[in-house]
């Protein structure tokens, strides 16, 4: 293997590799566990060298201790997902709360400005949990609580309130670059799903479009070729009673061979009447991979048809709106859809792991679902509970045929 400069050629995009497999979410997560290492080591040099540092806590080295692991285990937690949007739940507002005190009381049972530092740390979490808004005002109390610790630290009041505007800067600079992540996460995840929409709309046009022309094609051989066909047999069939002899054989073999093509005609109209309906798999199956935070289980029926391409895209919006909302709302990790034929209509069950609600009101979303099915004699029912996520079931009649059966006698 060549090597440049003492390295393998492929050094250098092994390493593009690995950093590519990173998002900047996972990026902002290793920095801030490596920044909480590091500051282990000023409380490391307290625990081996008390004497010379001489400033061994009052209460001893273990709350010291316990408060630093705790705002580690504390960020862990909150840092898990992010690429799925960050989270909003009172248990992850809480651990907030948490985290924050465990950096304040870093600060004071060490006695010195370790406290800002975490709260540097704390602060590339905070723009996934809360409001811009709440956001900056819970930076900026929790920085100024760290104001009292200078004073006994020996500052003067103006020195003391300079050094808790200094990290308060480095803070909001760490806030503003977490913030720009999850914006930016938000809108990679809506290009993804827009994409998404868009190679699911795709397919439904393909197979649309695929099916008015098979459509097209078996109405032309029922009206052109069909007309003509019956014409010539009945004038071959009245021909064979007013001519004789060798000339009525003839006339009578024509009449056959027109019934046969005839026969074969109706057998291909029907053959292209069968085929003309659309594959929801095809249609649906774009919708479930890679959304962020979210497995997605789909299990359909094989072959499951639609004959109407209206219904087809009805079922379509309302799958986009059930991943959707769980996506946004559910607070879930995983969701299940089946869809199924029943009776003479298709079927699409979901449920997810959510939260869950005691009552819940129809929003723009669900509205929508509720008036497309209801164009179609549709019906949607939704359950939840506390705890038990949500469960949706939807059903709509597959309607009537693109192209009716063609009577035996006619076609």
């Amino acid at each position: 293997m060549t090597s440049v400069g003492g390295r393998p050629a492929g050094f250098g995009h092994k390493m593009r590799s690995m950093f590519a497999t990173l998002s900047h979410t996972r990026v902002l997560r290793l920095a801030g566990l490596f920044t909480w290492a590091v500051i282990a080591m000023p409380l490391l040099y307290v625990y081996w060298e008390p004497a010379e540092a001489g400033n061994l806590p009052a209460t001893g080295l273990w709350p010291l201790f316990i408060f630093y692991f705790g705002f580690g285990a504390c960020y862990f937690w909150l840092t898990r997902g992010l690429d799925s949007g960050g989270h909003a739940r009172w248990l992850d507002r809480a651990m907030l709360l948490v985290l924050t005190v465990c950096a304040l009381a870093v600060s004071y049972l060490h006695g010195s400005g370790l406290g800002s530092i975490l709260m540097m740390v704390a602060a590339g979490v905070i723009p996934w949990l809360l409001p811009l808004h709440a956001g900056v005002a819970w930076l900026l109390l929790s920085q100024l609580a760290v104001l009292p610790m200078y004073r006994l630290m020996g500052f003067p009041p103006f020195d003391a309130l300079m050094q808790t505007l200094l990290y308060g800067g480095f803070s909001m600079f760490v806030f503003v670059t977490s913030l720009v992540a999850r914006r930016q996460t938000e809108a990679r995840e809506e290009q993804r799903r827009l994409n998404a929409e868009l190679r699911a709309t795709r397919a439904l046009l393909a197979e649309s479009t695929r099916v008015n022309e098979r459509t097209r094609i078996s109405r032309e051989l029922h009206d052109l070729l069909g007309h003509h066909l019956t014409a010539l047999s009945l004038n071959l069939e009245v021909a064979s009673h007013i001519t004789e002899g060798q000339a009525q054989e003839h006339v009578r073999q024509a009449h056959a061979l027109a019934r046969l093509l005839l026969t074969d005609v109706r057998e291909a109209v029907s053959q292209l009447r069968e085929g003309g309906t659309i594959d929801l798999s095809m249609v649906l199956r774009p919708l479930v991979p890679k959304v962020p935070g979210l497995d997605i289980q789909l299990e359909m029926e094989s072959p499951l048809t639609v004959d109407d391409p209206e219904r087809a895209h009805v079922l379509l919006r309302c799958t986009q709106e059930i991943i959707t909302n769980t996506v946004r709302h559910a607070a879930a990790r995983h969701l299940w859809i089946r869809v199924f034929r029943e009776d003479d209509g298709v079927v699409i069950e979901a449920h997810d792991d959510g939260r869950g609600a005691d009552a819940f009101a129809s929003g723009n979303g669900l509205r929508g679902m509720r008036e497309r099915l209801g164009q179609y004699d549709g019906h949607l029912d939704i359950r939840t509970q506390p705890g038990a996520g949500f469960r949706l079931r939807l059903s709509i009649p597959s309607g009537v045929p693109l192209l009716a059966a063609v009577p035996q006698g006619v076609l």
